[in-house]
Order: C-alpha cells, then sequence, then structure tokens
C-alpha cells in the first residue's frame, strides 16, 4: 500500500485542485439548471430530449470529476499553511466538506440508478452507451427520481452555504480562505 507523504506547506492549493474544485461546482450548476429548464419544456420535444441527454453526459463527466478529485486528494496531501480560526468554525468547515462529497457521491450513485430504472439506453455525450450492469427495477424509477431530486435540492443548498462562507471568509474576515482556491500564484494583494 502507498503511503502519501504531506507535500511542504503552501499558501494556496495546486492547479488540478482547483480545477477539479471549479469543474465540480460548474457540472452542479449546470445540472442543477437544466433539470429545472426541462421540466418547462413540452415533453417528448427535441430540446428536452436533448437537453436530459447533456444533463446525463454532464452528470458521467461529474462522476469522473468527483472519483478523480478523491483519488488525487487521498494520494495528494497538501498541507496549507494555517489560517488561524476557532476550533468549531475548523470542525463545520471539514463536515461540510466531507458532507458535500457525501451528497455528491449519492446524486451521481441515485442518477445511474434511476436512470437504469427507466430501462432506456443512455450515453455519455453521444460516444458510447452506459450499460445496466444490475438490472435495476423499473419499479423503484419513481423512487430512484424523488431521491435524486431531494438530494439535488440538498446539495444545492449545502454547496450555496458554502459559497457563502468563501465571501464572509473573503470580505469579512480577510483570511484568505478564498484566493487559496481562486489562483495558485501567491500575490500578495488582499
Amino acid at each position: 500500500m502507498q503511503t502519501t507523504q504531506l507535500q511542504p506547506s503552501r499558501k494556496r492549493y495546486d492547479h488540478l485542485t482547483i480545477l477539479l474544485h471549479w469543474l465540480t461546482a460548474l457540472c452542479v450548476i449546470f445540472l442543477f439548471a437544466s433539470a429545472h429548464i426541462w421540466e418547462v419544456l413540452e415533453r417528448g420535444t427535441p430540446l428536452r430530449k436533448g437537453l436530459q441527454s447533456v444533463h446525463i453526459s454532464v452528470g458521467i463527466l461529474l462522476a469522473v470529476v468527483i472519483i478523480w478529485r478523491l483519488v488525487w486528494r487521498m494520494t495528494h496531501r497538501t498541507k496549507l499553511d494555517e489560517i488561524p480560526m476557532p476550533r468549531t468554525l475548523s470542525l463545520v468547515s471539514k463536515l461540510t466538506h466531507w458532507a458535500l462529497y457525501g451528497l455528491l457521491l449519492t446524486q451521481i450513485t441515485l442518477g445511474f440508478l434511476f436512470r437504469w430504472a427507466q430501462g432506456e439506453p443512455f450515453y455519455f455525450f453521444s460516444i458510447f452507451p452506459i450499460p445496466d450492469v444490475f438490472g435495476i427495477d423499473s419499479s423503484l424509477r419513481r423512487t430512484f427520481g424523488m431521491l435524486h431530486n431531494n438530494v439535488a435540492w440538498a446539495l444545492v443548498i449545502l454547496a450555496g452555504l458554502h459559497a457563502l462562507a468563501a465571501l464572509f471568509h473573503h470580505y469579512v474576515l480577510r483570511d484568505g480562505v478564498l484566493r487559496r482556491m481562486l489562483s495558485t500564484t501567491d500575490r500578495t494583494a488582499p
């Protein structure tokens, strides 16, 4: 088993961590918005079906990004310079990050289960099909759909709170937390 070594302390996250963070955010925003946009479109129209197809493909892309992100996080433990904050705030921050990961993994799993329960083939950007390897019972379709929707709302609410906390750190506390995820260059300007 490979052990991970802590890298030297630094002020910012590395390029890949930043890229994966913002790819995750963009995917979540697109997925949430697209699901609500197609609800107002007429059923069976090419626009609605096309939007659903892109939604599924971006969901698959999100699965890849999250897996990549977790593997990168476990194998490249970069210690960032300490930012003084109360212990409770630090604990809430860690719990929020792990809750976001948990919700993302749950949402991705529910998306696959929901789609397989629908019994229709689905593709990754029309390149290759995603086979139903579990033979999901179609009677679970409604349950998986409801859970997928509920987790989406929980994810967006928690991600919104995460974003507000980052803005609070940046504009009120001025402690550099947000700058860590914006750039890998160590600028001195706030």
